[in-house]
């Protein structure tokens, strides 16, 4: 049996919408019926609706206090409530190593990935319980698990997001809001570009994924098919969980490719 979800009537704002996972979450929410304000810095986001009227794009930096209230504000204003709030925007930020980083890379970081998501819950919470309850979904990462999937500030902005779901879903008890996030593993994004053109230009793209069982990077539209779900009925005894979507990398420790198969013969 086949069960379609449905948001028609929700109003949700998705953050980054401007590319990769934002983007597709825009779109999928939208066939899924909700009315979507798509936000993101990036002039991009002004091509994220391709013709879809449910998505309403609006540039913004998301990280800036005056901003996020300005987009909730809006949200209340011209479609009535505020229903679904995804902070999904983020910068993956220098590749300097630990001790060549300076305060001022960790200080962008962390206002992006990090102060952008509780900027998201203080300001989206209130809209959402005058509707009665919804969900607030942030975009955290395996790096944000455990060390070797990210530079040390971008793994340590997304730990914190992390606990950010679990002290707003303790906070907002009692409510009816929802505080979610997922941890997505190796994406094709603007974030992993580089890493993907490296691989197509030199024949690696087997390289891509190996260190995970299902052994392939992930796709925009599977983060945002889990952002559907935490952001459905479907969802509704998930609250401050931190959702893996990672093709199974984070379901074990690091190990060398075919170590495990070498230890433990497989069918």
């Amino acid at each position: 049996m086949s069960v379609a979800i449905d948001l028609a009537g929700k109003v949700a704002i998705v953050t980054g919408a401007g590319s990769g996972i934002g983007r597709a979450t825009s779109r999928l929410f939208a066939r899924a019926g909700a009315t979507v304000i798509a936000a993101d810095r990036a002039d991009s986001v002004h091509e994220t609706p391709a013709g879809d009227p449910l998505i309403h794009p609006h540039q913004c930096d998301t990280a800036d206090p005056a901003s996020v209230a300005e987009l909730v504000a809006r949200a209340e204003r011209e479609f009535g409530g505020l229903d679904i709030y995804y902070a999904n925007a983020g910068i993956s930020g220098a590749k300097a190593g630990y001790w060549d980083s300076e305060a001022e890379d960790w200080e962008e970081i962390l206002r992006v990935n990090l102060i952008g998501p509780f900027l998201a819950v203080k300001h989206a919470a209130p809209a959402i319980v005058r509707r009665g309850g919804g969900a607030i979904i942030c975009t955290a990462s395996v790096a944000g698990l455990r060390s070797g999937a990210g530079p040390a500030s971008y793994s340590a902005s997304k730990a914190g997001v992390i606990n950010l779901v679990q002290t707003a879903a303790q906070q907002l008890a009692g409510t009816g809001v929802r505080v979610n996030a997922i941890c997505p593993g190796l994406i094709e994004t603007g974030m992993t570009k580089r890493s993907y053109d490296y691989a197509r230009a030199h024949d690696k793209m087997g390289k891509i994924g190996q260190v995970n069982p299902t052994r392939r990077g992930g796709e925009p539209e599977e983060i945002a098919g889990a952002a559907l779900f935490l952001a459905s009925p479907l969802a509704s005894y998930v609250n401050g969980h931190a959702l893996v979507v990672d093709g199974g990398l984070s379901s074990s420790h690091p190990l060398s490719p075919g170590e495990l198969a070498r230890v433990y013969a497989g069918p």
